[in-house]
């Protein structure tokens, strides 16, 4: 059976055991902690660089390289 995933843009995305998972469904705890630190602290700030690159480990684990 398939496993449903809803993100907070209200997206349903269906999951099915063999297929790879939508970019979109993945890492959404880590996207948005990335997306506020560069929101309020800007695309240079050293603070977000940790948490970019937790985001990009946590993106590859399912298989997508950024």
């Amino acid at each position: 059976m398939a496993e449903a995933i809803v993100n907070k843009e209200a997206e349903v995305c269906e999951l099915k055991p063999t297929d790879k998972p939508k970019p979109c469904c993945v890492c959404l705890d880590e996207k948005d902690k990335r997306d506020e630190c560069l929101l309020f602290q800007g695309l240079e700030s050293e603070e977000c660089k940790p948490l970019i690159e937790k985001y990009k480990k946590c993106m590859e684990g399912f298989g997508f390289k950024i």
